[in-house]
Parts: structure tokens; sequence; C-alpha cells
């Protein structure tokens, strides 16, 4: 993974729950390299260039697209760009924090959003 990507994989829902997610991460990221497509896939994944990505507090707080059921996701990427993120969802979405793990250069959490 490169310094200034943010990787998010998404597990749970539907395609159109996944495509609600990345779009909503996508108005603070930008463009993924692609929007979830498969129907019949279990975990789907983008992965955005997290290089300008602002504070997590100039983030906007609407809410994203209603889920039509709970979404595992998981982001891995730069401190900044995780908690970034992980504050974007937790606004955007019903979220529950289910944990984080930390390294020298990266960090990943998990989120469960529900519907």
């Amino acid at each position: 993974m490169s310094d200034t990507q943010l990787t998010v994989t998404l597990s749970g829902g539907g395609v159109d729950d996944a495509r609600a997610i990345v779009r909503a991460l996508a108005g603070v990221f930008g463009a993924p390299d692609s929007l979830p497509s498969d129907e019949h896939a279990t975990v789907r994944t983008a992965t955005f260039d997290a290089a300008g990505a602002p504070e997590a507090s100039s983030e906007p707080r609407e809410a994203g697209a209603p889920l039509s059921a709970p979404v595992t996701v998981t982001v891995q990427g730069t401190p900044q760009a995780v908690e970034t993120a992980s504050r974007l969802l937790s606004r955007a979405f019903g979220t529950r924090d289910e944990g984080a793990a930390s390294g020298d250069q990266e960090r990943e959490r998990e989120l469960l959003l529900v519907p």
C-alpha cells in the first residue's frame, strides 16, 4: 500500500450499500479507483488517494444514503486518513466502533455501519 492510500473493505449489505459508503468517502477523498459493482461479491473494496485529504474537523456533516443492512467497514491507511474516514462515516451513518490496530506508519479501524 502506498503511504498516501486509503483502502476501504466492505462486507455485508448489498452493492448499493457499498456504493453509498464509497460515495460518502469520495466527498472528502475524491474519486476512488472504482465503484463497487459486483452484485454477488461478499467483500468489496475501494482505494482512495488520501494525499490531499483535509483534517477531520473540516468534513461535511451530511447523512449518507440509508443502508439496507448492516455493513462492516475496515479502513486502512495513514493515521490521518483513517481518522478522517472514521469520523466521516460516523457522521454519515449509524456507526459502532469495532476496534482499531496501529503500526508505525499505518492504522486500521473496523466500523459496523447500521441502517
